[in-house]
């Protein structure tokens, strides 16, 4: 392992959020419910590059549905079943001039944009690029610098496909194509 590689890897042991928020990992999600919840396969994420968008999703168990919630509701990426709603951040702010949101804030999971900084080997380094409603809770606020694994990522902002799939090698591109092979079977 990189040194550099290290740091980031400290840096994202040491990093911490109030209430007990934590990175959701995208891996595992897929994995609970692989019908509804894709998430972009390891290729991809090999070739995320500074500059691009990944979505990733903060949560904490310590909260519940809101008095005012629905029992159950569906999951903004997946329409699964959740015990709470997510907020989701359909676009970077600095992509998409977003409407001021005076959304209260509920302890609610939140899926939100990083333009990345860094990537070394599977950790990332990026900048919040969403006002995010439950920073009171979390801590995390547009623009703070925040460090990932790749097994957090849910998505890779649409604008990137062509960027992504020019940049790869014969030999990734013969695994993105088997992926997308293997995941159009019905």
């Amino acid at each position: 392992m990189s040194e550099f590689n290290q740091h980031l890897q400290q840096r994202l042991l040491e990093q911490k959020f109030s209430n007990d928020y934590q990175l959701v990992n995208g891996v595992s999600m897929h994995i609970e419910n692989p019908e509804h919840f894709q998430i972009p396969p390891d290729v991809i994420k090999r070739h995320i590059i500074p500059g691009q968008f990944v979505e990733l999703r903060i949560d904490s168990p310590r909260f519940s549905v809101h008095e005012d919630a629905a029992e159950k509701c569906s999951c903004p990426s997946c329409h699964g079943e959740l015990s709470k709603p997510i907020l989701r951040h359909n676009h970077p702010a600095s992509l998409v001039p977003l409407p001021k949101q005076n959304v209260p804030s509920r302890g609610w999971g939140e899926d939100f944009w990083v333009r990345i900084t860094e990537h070394s080997g599977g950790y990332l380094r990026g900048i919040v690029d969403n006002p995010l409603v439950e920073a009171r809770l979390h801590g995390l606020s547009q623009g703070d610098d925040i460090v990932f694994h790749t097994d957090h990522i849910l998505a890779v902002h649409d604008v990137h496909r062509l960027e992504l799939v020019s940049g790869m090698d014969e030999l990734a591109l013969k695994e993105l194509a088997k992926w997308l092979a293997g995941n159009n079977r019905e």
